[in-house]
């Protein structure tokens, strides 16, 4: 999904935006870090081997798939203005298949884990007696396979077929529907929340659970909204295309091609950082972490200071 796929004839006084390289490597750089944190704290921490984090860490990974890809497509960008790559070469195309491919997977596995999360939610807060049930590990792995076997199939036929319109169109429909469909399942949720609360605080001890269950609802909303707010501008410009190839005005906004990747790679970098700041569970688990490598640290610093008295002596 390179900018000079979609060339124009048509001229504009709108200059193509260019965005320093260093910019997109430093961004996926803090993207795979903070994404891969996420990863081995869920990992780590039994308390969080819960169908909710497995799904977040569904989404981390889609996370960095995106900001890999993106970095790829970029150092193929700096080799060909080197001239130790040719962009239309047949190497260099299928190069770029693959990251279109991985970009398209990377944001259907992003939407349908934030349709697997919110679907978590909405069982564990009006279903919460038959939640375990309902939502056992084995489905929840089979619901994994099938998102990320669906997303690899459906990234691979958008990256091949994109330059057929049905398929342009099929892709902002999905992206659309998919948008509706949690939308329409957050306001369902909130708005039954208040009522199922006031059930359900006639049982002893679920009060509390019930706060923490929302909180979780919450958190992801604003996974939601970041999601929203960092994508469409990117298929706004895919719109365009469709639409108006051939309009000035168009043309304009489609300058800002390498602005809306940036923001697209920035919602890989702000995921996790909601993560950390709405749940407890995951703090605590990152302050082990850095606490245990620092207390690695500071044995190693005694341990040369040990033996350098004991060589002085």
């Amino acid at each position: 999904m390179d900018n000079s796929t979609h060339v124009t004839v048509n001229t504009t006084d709108c200059e193509a935006v260019e965005i320093p390289h260093e910019i997109f490597f430093a961004i996926a750089m803090v993207s795979l870090t903070e994404n891969l944190l996420v990863v081995v704290a869920v990992i780590k921490n039994k308390n969080l081997h819960s169908p909710m984090y497995c799904f977040i860490c569904s989404l981390s990974i889609f996370n960095m798939t995106a900001s890999v890809s993106k970095t790829w497509e970029n150092i193929m960008i700096v080799f060909s203005k080197m001239g130790h790559l040719y962009s239309r070469g047949e190497l260099a195309m299928k190069m770029d298949d693959v990251m279109d491919a991985l970009v398209c997977m990377s944001f259907l596995g992003s939407i349908f884990s934030l349709l697997a999360i919110a679907v978590d939610r909405y069982i564990t807060i009006f279903h919460a007696l038959r939640y375990h049930t309902i939502m056992t590990m084995k489905r929840v792995a089979a619901i994994l396979a099938g998102i990320w076997t669906f997303c690899a199939a459906s990234g691979v036929l958008m990256a091949i077929f994109s330059h057929y319109t049905i398929i342009m169109t099929c892709f902002i429909v999905l992206f659309l529907i998919s948008l509706a469909l949690i939308m329409f399942l957050y306001v369902h949720m909130f708005l039954l929340a208040r009522t199922h609360a006031r059930k359900i605080a006639s049982l002893p001890g679920n009060t509390v659970h019930q706060k923490h269950n929302m909180k979780g609802a919450i958190t992801l909303a604003i996974l939601f909204g970041v999601f929203i707010a960092c994508w469409s501008p990117f298929f706004f410009h895919l719109l365009l295309i469709m639409i108006c190839p051939l309009n000035p005005y168009c043309e304009c906004y489609r300058s800002l091609f390498q602005v809306n990747v940036i923001l697209l790679m920035c919602n890989s970098v702000i995921d996790p950082f909601i993560y950390a700041f709405r749940s407890v569970e995951l703090r605590s688990t990152f302050r082990k972490m850095f606490c245990c490598s620092g207390d690695i640290f500071c044995h190693a610093i005694q341990c040369l200071q040990l033996n350098s008295n004991i060589r002085l002596q």
